[in-house]
């Protein structure tokens, strides 16, 4: 096993430093204080085909692997963790535009997706259905040549923001069979948007509830066949589970990389912290757990690049770990800055608040510890690890 970076890997991680360097770092606190949603830094990053790296190459995307894309996520996560999670999310909701749209869906929506012109969101959650998605209950009811859309979506990132929405309705029967897809242009009369959410992190991207109060939406803007959405659904769960385990990796190196610099600068009793022995063991802990989550999240990205038949268990895995050690390397380098890590002319306390909501998204870390249990009580430990 070769654990370094193909030249290529390299490019694309020496790219995405560059472009988060310039574009996010600078400008992450003011976006966060203020509550601004850079569209057209996105679009910028769409120019380098950031808002397409998985989709394929038939509909305009750079089609790259998982691992190939985990590796540019984190270099831009180091610049601003909002914005990349917003990225995310919309290659998700792109992929599975360009993977599973009809033609004419394609050929409207992709052009401008890929490039970060339009934007997407994809709408899973409700009121009454987080983890348990195969219990959903906003429906579309076919009625001549349209669905006719009723219910609501929460925490939907990007609400009121982009261009299309990507929604799991309920077109059949009760539970996961019955799940379709739909690609739901965002300005459709009936589409309501309710008021941005006041957050704790993540203020760099709106998030709103979204009503649909008897949208109609084309039957041809149905994603593949009725019936297949919930397997849509966990499909893209798994490479979201990659995704936001990269997010947290991307701060929680740049929380500590200032952590380190903070340690050789500032001096107590006479000398710099880097010369206390305690700092010093709290810092290579800090190193080790995040090099370990690392691993973790590109071996669950390679078994997904591979349709590995255990790929779900080490998506599942690779959040749970690497969502945990970031907020926890993330806790660590404030109480190293002390006081001045709880201000916000310091970036400690953001990258503390952003990484929080990851351990919650995609599936709360105890819904992946019931995935990873339920299939090691199926096939045994020893044939998963």
């Amino acid at each position: 096993m070769n654990f370094d970076l193909s030249e290529d890997q390299q490019m694309f991680a020496d790219t995405a430093k560059q472009f988060s360097d310039s574009e996010l770092l600078p400008n992450a606190a003011k976006w966060d204080q203020e509550h601004i949603f850079p569209k057209e830094v996105i679009a910028k990053a769409g120019e380098l085909g950031f808002c397409a790296l998985y989709t394929p190459e038939e509909a305009g995307g750079l089609n790259l692997s998982r691992l190939d894309s985990s590796i540019i996520f984190e270099q831009l996560a180091m610049g601003c963790t909002a914005t990349t999670a917003m990225m995310t999310i919309h290659n998700m909701a792109t992929w599975m535009i360009a993977t599973w749209g009809k033609d004419s869906v394609k050929d409207a929506w992709c052009p401008s997706l890929v490039t970060g012109e339009k934007l997407a969101s994809y709408c899973l959650t409700e009121p009454g259905s987080g983890s348990d998605a195969a219990s959903l209950r906003t429906s579309a009811k076919k009625d001549g040549d349209h669905y006719i859309v009723n219910g609501s979506k929460v925490f939907i990132s990007g609400a009121g923001a982009t261009d299309i929405l990507v929604v799991m309705v309920r077109t059949g029967e009760a539970g996961a069979k019955g799940i379709s897809a739909l690609a739901i242009p965002a300005d459709l009369d009936g589409v309501i948007y309710g008021k941005a959410e006041e957050k704790l992190g993540w203020n760099a991207q709106p998030t709103r509830q979204i009503t649909f109060d008897n949208v109609k939406v084309p039957v041809g803007n149905l994603l593949g066949n009725e019936g297949e959405g919930f397997s849509m659904a966990m499909k893209g769960l798994d490479g979201g589970r990659i995704n936001i385990a990269t997010c947290s990796i991307g701060t929680a190196q740049q929380a500590l990389n200032s952590a380190m610099e903070y340690m050789q600068e500032r001096e107590q009793f006479g000398k710099p912290l880097a010369a206390f022995q305690g700092l010093q063991f709290k810092l290579a802990d800090m190193a080790t757990e995040l090099v370990a989550a690392r691993q973790l999240v590109r071996l669950a990205a390679y078994k997904l690049d591979q349709n590995d038949s255990e790929k779900t268990a080490y998506c599942a895995m690779a959040k749970r770990f690497a969502t945990d050690i970031g907020f926890q390397v993330c806790d660590a380098a404030l109480q190293i800055h002390g006081g001045y890590g709880y201000i916000k002319e310091y970036p400690l306390e953001r990258h503390f608040r952003d990484v929080r909501v990851h351990q919650i998204l995609e599936g709360t870390n105890e819904i992946m510890r019931v995935i990873i249990a339920r299939r090691l009580l199926t096939i045994g430990a020893g044939q998963l690890l």
